[in-house]
């Protein structure tokens, strides 16, 4: 069992237990033994003009003791040197309506870490930021802009369409100066954030964050309680993810479970909104490509010119950081990106290209690569369907939405097998 305490530094206790991980939310600690995380947020949050409600700030709070655990605690430690244990003690401000989401929560974050978690919610944390002067902004949803390419799709095509987002990134190392850009062409630098969350450990750090995405769903919370003052009706948050990806299908048997990692799932995402509706957050979810390819996407961009001249800028590489940012090239995301400038008959314009770019060479390098499992996983779905490719991964799907699932699984597999024909892999 991996134990997390995630509160106030004035609540954590005097004494500190060995075998716990402590963890001063909002603010930093100089205590040997305690970390933080986001120490800066709530001032930040002020000073931008924000005031959460009670329901966002602890969903926010809560959001980011997942992270502090997913990132503190080591899964080479498990017994099967993956699947974790986790019991996270985190203080709210209201805990009452949480109490009552415990096990909803605990499930979706089964789902999305592979882990089984046990959420215990404690009262005594600060209220909410309030900023002395609410900011008001000219933005009728929000739009996770994450730097990559489907989310660029996303926001071009909403600004096309005469929506007016207000964007909100979640910083990750190599992201935020092609997200401020982005923003930036699209005439949004009035309405756009970006927002970190720091966090200081007393240990080596996990490497498979799994957990990371809850807190980017935190963040556009937090920038939807700025619109919801000014609307009766829920706010939208527009969540651009190709189909295939957000359902990430196992490639072959050694890749099942927390092994493809499950940010956008349908059951992940589904689960979340649920929660939301059940303490009355007034938001709603939309995943305007949940049936699209992502070379669909990019074929469809509602501004070709547009995208032509930003798309080298996205990233999508699974191992951005290890090349030096470079994109890898042989990683299922890079594969995916490829395959969908293939589609869409773009040139591929990424910047400094990819770092393994033959891939009929790529996979006899050393280092992790996913050209094999991919190459297998298209020929086993010529040759026996769709239907046994899938297996029970859409068991959760409608009788009405599975027929579309399965269409996205096919053609997306179509773009990735023509990919490596093009390169003489198969």
């Amino acid at each position: 069992m991996n134990k997390v305490i995630c509160a106030p530094d004035s609540i954590l206790p005097a004494t500190l237990a060995n075998d716990v991980n402590y963890f001063s939310l909002y603010s930093y600690s100089r205590r040997d033994g305690v970390g933080h995380i986001a120490p800066t947020l709530r001032s930040d949050v002020k000073k931008k003009g924000f005031s959460p409600t009670v329901r966002v700030w602890d969903f926010l709070s809560i959001a980011l003791a997942v992270a502090a655990a997913d990132l503190s605690c080591k899964r080479s430690n498990s017994s099967d040197g993956w699947t974790r244990v986790i019991e996270v003690d985190v203080y709210l401000c209201d805990h009452g309506p949480w109490v009552q989401q415990k096990s909803r929560l605990e499930s979706i974050l089964r789902v999305l870490t592979g882990d089984f978690w046990k959420l215990n919610f404690l009262p005594g944390a600060e209220p909410p930021p309030q900023a002395s002067v609410l900011a008001s902004y000219d933005a009728d949803c929000i739009s996770l802009l994450s730097g990559g390419m489907d989310s660029l799709v996303g926001a071009i095509d909403l600004t096309a369409t005469g929506r007016k987002p207000l964007f909100v990134s979640q910083v990750v190392k190599g992201d935020r100066k092609s997200q401020m850009m982005f923003a930036n062409t699209l005439g949004a630098s009035s309405r756009y954030f970006n927002w970190s969350h720091p966090v200081s450990l007393f240990n080596r750090r996990e490497s498979s964050t799994r957990g990371r995405s809850i807190i980017f769903f935190a963040y556009g919370l937090l920038a939807a309680s700025a619109l919801n003052s000014r609307s009766e009706a829920p706010i939208e948050i527009v969540v651009p993810e190709n189909g295939f990806m957000s359902l990430n299908p196992s490639l072959n048997s050694g890749r099942s479970g927390s092994l493809s990692t499950k940010t956008t799932h349908p059951l992940y995402v589904g689960g979340l909104q649920e929660i939301w509706d059940m303490v009355s957050i007034p938001v709603k979810l939309s995943f305007p490509f949940r049936f699209k390819t992502k070379g669909e996407i990019l074929s469809g961009c509602c501004d070709r010119a547009k995208l032509t001249g930003l798309i080298g800028e996205s990233t999508s590489c699974g191992k951005f950081g290890r090349y030096g940012l470079v994109h890898c090239g042989r990683c299922l995301p890079c594969l995916v990106r490829r395959a969908a400038f293939l589609k869409a008959q773009l040139t591929d314009t990424t910047v400094n290209n990819y770092h393994f770019q033959d891939l009929s060479k790529a996979g006899r390098e050393s280092g992790p690569n996913d050209i094999g499992a991919v190459a297998i996983a298209y020929l086993n779905y010529k040759k026996y369907g769709v239907q046994r490719f899938a297996g029970g991964s859409l068991s959760f799907a409608s009788s009405t939405d599975r027929p579309q699932y399965e269409g996205v699984l096919s053609r997306g597999l179509d773009e990735l097998g023509q990919l490596l024909i093009n390169h003489g892999v198969i």
